[in-house]
C-alpha cells in the first residue's frame, strides 16, 4: 500500500525512473558514495533495484513490492536499498545484468540484485512478486531469508560474492583481422537463413525483437552475393513489422519488441534507438530496392519523432511508456464502439474489418490491437473498391481516431536527452535526407547534433544526459561512437566541415579515452567514469548495436575520409581483439559485420581537388 505522505531521497533526483520511486516507504538511495557508505557502517548487505521508466514489469514490482509498507520495512531494517536509472547509468547496469546472467542464465528488467557493502553480488534475478505463487520465489521471502542468512550465517554469501565478482571478470582473447573474412560474412549469413522464421519474418521465435543491424547487414550481403534469400529475408521482416501491431498505426511508430512470433502484440513502450535503427533499416531498403512503401514507413517513423519525441530546444527525447492510467497498452487499443463511435457504423465497420477489431478482441479485456491481416490491394479486390478509394477511407479513419485518441490519458514521456540515443536518431535522420531528399529531416538533424554540442560537450568531454536544464554523469563509450557516428552521416549529408572536425576530435576523444592498450578494443567506462568491481568490454549487437561495433565503423569511415592511416589500425587492432568470438557466432555481431563488410570492400574513393588559381 502507497502512503503518499513522504519522499525519500530519491526526490532530489531529475531521473523519471527514479523519481517515480520517491515516494515509496522504502527508503530508498540513488547510487553514490553515502549508500555504500551506511552500508559499510551499518554492516548491512545492499538490494540494488536498476530498471527504467518506461518498463511495464518495473511498474509491476514497484506497485506489488516497493509501495508495500510490509516489504519497505525488511528492506528499510535489514538492507541498504539503492534506485538505478539502467539509461543513466548503463555501466552499473552492465556490470549487474552480467552478474544476474551468470547466476540464472538471463536478465531483463526489472533487475533485483543483493550484494555485499563493497558492491560485490551474491544473489541476483528479475522481476519477484512480492509473496510466493506458481513456482515463483515472492520478494518478501527472498528479503527476509537473505537478512536472516546475513546475519546468523554469512560466509556463503561472502564466498558466492567472491565467486561471481571473479567470474563476471572481461576475458581478452587474442586474435587478428586476418581471421575474418568473407567466409565470417557468408557463416553469419548462413546463420540468419537458419533462424529466420518464413512465416511471420524476423529471427527466431517469441519474443521477437527488430534487431535492425541484422536486417542492414543482410541487404549488404545481398548486394554483395546476390543471394535474393538474404533480401527476401529483409522485405518479410520490414513488410511484417509494418503490417503488425508492433507498428502504432494511427501515431506511427514501433514498440520495444513483440510478445509473439507474430508482431501483433508489443510490449507497447516506444524506445528513441528503435525509431532511429529502423528508420535506418527502412531507409537502406529504400535504397536497395526502390520499393516506395519502405520510403512511406521512414517518413512514417521520423513524422513520429518530430511530433512526439523532440523537445522544443532540438534534443530528441528517451522513450515512452507500455501504460497508462496503470493498464499497459491501453492507451493503443480498441473497441468495435469506440471505433463506430468515432468513425460512424459504415466507415467503423470497414475500418474494424480491415484492422481486425472485432467483437472479443485481440488483446486484454475484449480490446483490440490494430493490425493488418491481409495487403490493401487484397482487401480492396475483397470489398469492391479501388485501392485508392479505399487508402484514402481508411486515412481519413485514421486521422479521426488519431485525435480522439489525443483526448485521452498518455503514457508517460520520458523526455530525458541521452547523447548515445541521440547520436542514432541524428545518423538516422541525417540518412533519410539522403535517401529522400525532405529538408525537414537533415534540418532536425543539425539541430540534434547543435543540441549536444552546445549542452552536453565541454573541454571535448561528452556527458550522458540532459534534463530540466541539468547535465549529469560524464559519457560512456556509446555516448561517443554513436554521436560521432551521427556527425559523421550528417557530414556526408550536408558536406558542413565542422561536423567532420567534430566527429575527428570527439573519436580522438574516445581513443584517448576509453581505448585498451594492452589488448585492443575499447571499454565501456573510461578515464573518466567510476571504477566498479567489472571493467565492461561489449561486443554483441543486441537490441542495440554495440558501441565496438558502431566504433570499428566509425574508425574506418574516418580513416577513408581523413586520409589518418592510424584509424585505420586502430580498427584492425579491435577487431582482433573480439576475432575469435566473431568468428565462432557471427550473426550475433551484425552491426560489426555491417564494418568488416565495408573494410573488405571494394570500395571507392573520390577525390574533389579545386584550384584556388585565378583564372589568366
Amino acid at each position: 500500500m502507497k502512503t503518499g505522505n513522504r519522499k525519500n531521497r530519491l526526490i532530489e533526483e531529475k531521473s523519471h525512473y527514479l523519481l517515480q520511486h520517491a515516494e515509496n516507504p522504502v527508503d530508498w538511495y540513488p547510487w553514490g558514495e553515502k549508500a555504500f557508505q551506511k552500508a559499510r557502517k551499518e554492516n548491512k548487505p545492499i538490494f540494488l533495484s536498476i530498471g527504467y521508466s518506461t518498463c511495464h514489469w518495473c511498474h509491476v514490482m514497484a506497485h506489488e513490492s516497493f509501495e508495500d509498507e510490509e516489504v519497505a520495512r525488511t528492506l528499510n531494517k535489514s538492507f541498504v536499498s539503492i534506485k538505478v536509472d539502467r539509461e543513466e547509468r548503463p555501466d552499473v547496469d552492465m556490470v549487474y545484468m552480467a552478474a544476474c546472467q551468470a547466476i540464472t542464465l538471463k536478465g531483463g528488467w526489472p533487475l533485483s540484485v543483493f550484494m555485499t557493502p563493497e558492491g560485490k553480488p551474491f544473489f541476483a534475478g528479475t522481476y519477484f512478486p512480492k509473496t510466493s505463487r506458481m513456482g515463483m520465489v515472492g520478494f518478501l521471502d527472498l528479503a527476509n531469508q537473505i537478512a536472516a542468512a546475513w546475519q546468523d550465517n554469512r560466509g556463503p554469501l561472502l564466498e558466492a560474492s567472491e565467486k561471481i565478482t571473479r567470474g563476471i571478470q572481461s576475458r581478452p582473447s587474442k586474435g587478428s583481422i586476418t581471421e575474418l573474412g568473407l567466409d565470417t560474412l557468408k557463416k553469419g549469413y548462413d546463420q540468419l537463413a537458419q533462424a529466420f522464421d518464413h512465416k511471420w519474418g524476423g529471427f527466431g521465435s517469441a519474443p521477437k525483437f527488430p534487431t535492425p543491424h541484422n536486417l542492414t547487414f543482410l541487404l549488404r550481403w545481398h548486394k554483395r552475393s546476390g543471394e535474393e534469400n538474404a533480401l527476401h529475408m529483409v522485405e518479410k521482416t520490414l513488410d511484417g513489422m509494418r503490417s503488425g501491431g508492433i507498428f502504432d498505426h494511427l501515431g506511427y511508430g514501433f514498440a520495444r519488441y513483440s510478445v509473439d512470433e507474430r508482431w501483433l502484440v508489443p510490449h507497447f513502450e516506444k524506445m528513441l534507438y528503435d525509431q532511429a535503427m529502423l528508420a535506418m533499416a527502412y531507409t537502406e531498403a529504400y535504397q536497395s530496392t526502390g520499393e516506395a512503401r519502405h520510403g512511406r514507413v521512414v517518413d512514417e517513423i521520423l513524422k513520429y519523432v518530430l511530433r512526439d519525441m523532440t523537445s522544443s530546444e532540438g534534443g530528441f527525447y528517451t522513450a515512452e511508456d507500455a501504460d497508462s492510467e496503470g493498464k499497459e497498452g491501453l492507451f493503443y487499443v480498441w473497441t468495435p464502439k469506440e471505433i463506430k463511435d468515432q468513425l460512424g457504423n459504415d466507415l467503423g465497420d470497414l475500418f474494424c474489418r480491415f484492422y481486425d477489431v472485432g467483437p472479443h478482441g485481440n488483446f486484454e479485456d475484449g480490446r483490440s490491437i490494430l493490425h493488418t491481416r491481409i495487403p490493401l490491394e487484397n482487401f480492396a479486390a475483397r470489398e469492391n473498391m479501388k485501392v485508392a478509394e479505399l487508402e484514402k477511407i481508411l486515412k481519413e479513419g485514421r486521422e479521426k481516431l488519431f485525435l480522439a485518441r489525443e483526448r485521452r490519458i498518455h503514457p508517460l514521456k520520458d523526455d530525458k536527452v541521452l547523447t548515445s540515443w541521440n547520436g542514432l536518431m541524428i545518423a538516422a535522420m541525417a540518412k533519410a535526407y539522403q535517401a529522400l531528399g525532405d529538408h525537414v529531416y537533415v534540418d532536425a538533424a543539425q539541430s540534434a547534433a547543435g543540441f549536444i554540442l552546445h549542452n552536453l560537450k565541454k573541454d571535448n568531454r561528452l556527458f550522458r544526459r540532459y534534463r530540466d536544464g541539468e547535465v549529469a554523469h560524464p559519457g560512456y563509450l556509446d555516448d561517443y561512437a554513436n554521436f560521432v557516428w551521427g556527425l559523421i552521416e550528417l557530414y556526408e549529408a550536408t558536406f558542413e566541415p565542422n561536423y567532420l572536425e567534430e566527429a575527428m576530435a570527439l573519436n580522438s576523444a574516445m581513443i584517448d579515452l576509453f581505448w585498451d592498450k594492452t589488448h585492443g578494443g575499447f571499454f565501456y567506462s573510461g578515464r573518466d567514469n567510476e571504477v566498479l568491481i567489472k571493467q565492461s568490454k561489449e561486443i554483441y549487437d543486441g537490441a542495440i548495436p554495440s558501441s565496438n561495433s558502431v566504433a570499428f565503423l566509425n574508425l574506418i569511415r574516418l580513416g577513408r575520409i581523413t586520409g589518418e592511416a592510424n584509424l585505420e589500425k586502430n580498427a584492425e587492432q579491435l577487431a582482433g581483439a573480439f576475432a575469435s568470438r566473431i568468428k565462432a557466432y557471427p550473426s550475433a555481431y551484425t552491426q560489426f559485420l555491417v564494418a568488416l563488410d565495408f573494410i573488405i570492400g571494394p570500395s571507392r574513393e573520390i577525390v574533389d581537388v579545386q584550384s584556388n588559381l585565378a583564372a589568366k
